[in-house]
C-alpha cells in the first residue's frame, strides 16, 4: 500500500461501501482521550420504586419533571443508576403519552451518562410542552434538572 497517511483509506476499500466503513475504522487516527465513562440504566419497573422516588428531590422544569432519591441498598449495583418514565393521561391519550416518553428517553439516553450518578433512581415526568417542546428544549431543560440535582447533592455530602 506504500507510504499512505494513516488517515487515508486504501485504495481497495473504495471499492465497496462494507470494506470502506471497516478500512474506515481501523485507518482512523488514535487519539489520547479517555473514552466517556458508562453509567449503566436499569430501568424501573415496579409502582413503589415511582411513589419512593416522589418522596426524593423534584427539579420543575418547562417540559420535564425530574424526581431524584438514592437507590435501596438492596438494589444498588456498582456504576448504575435506574431511571423510569412517565406521563399522566394530562397529557393526553395513549399515542401522546407514548410519544412524550419516548421522547424523554432519547434524552435521557443522551443526558444520563454525563450528568447521572451512580446509586440513584431517576424519574422523568413529561409535562405538556414536552410534546410539542423542540428537542433542544428538552435537553436543556433535563441537563438544567440534572446538573441541579447533582449540585444539591453535592452540597448535602459537605
Amino acid at each position: 500500500m506504500g507510504s499512505a497517511p494513516a488517515w487515508q483509506l486504501p485504495a481497495a476499500a473504495k471499492s465497496s461501501h462494507a470494506a470502506a466503513q471497516v478500512a474506515a475504522r481501523s485507518y482512523r487516527p488514535k487519539t489520547a482521550e479517555a473514552p466517556p465513562r458508562k453509567l449503566k440504566m436499569i430501568r424501573l419497573r415496579h409502582r413503589t420504586d415511582f411513589l419512593r422516588a416522589q418522596r426524593g428531590r423534584r427539579v420543575v422544569k418547562p417540559s420535564v419533571t425530574l424526581e431524584t432519591i438514592a437507590t435501596p441498598a438492596d438494589y444498588a449495583a456498582a456504576g448504575a443508576a435506574r431511571i423510569g418514565f412517565t406521563a399522566t393521561r394530562k397529557i393526553g391519550g395513549a399515542v401522546e403519552r407514548n410519544r412524550a416518553k419516548r421522547r424523554l428517553r432519547a434524552a435521557a439516553a443522551q443526558l444520563l451518562p454525563l450528568y447521572g450518578r451512580e446509586g440513584s433512581d431517576y424519574v422523568l415526568v413529561a409535562r405538556a410542552a414536552t410534546l410539542t417542546a423542540p428537542f433542544a428544549q428538552i435537553l436543556d431543560d433535563m441537563t438544567a434538572a440534572l446538573k441541579s440535582v447533582r449540585a444539591a447533592k453535592t452540597e448535602s455530602r459537605s
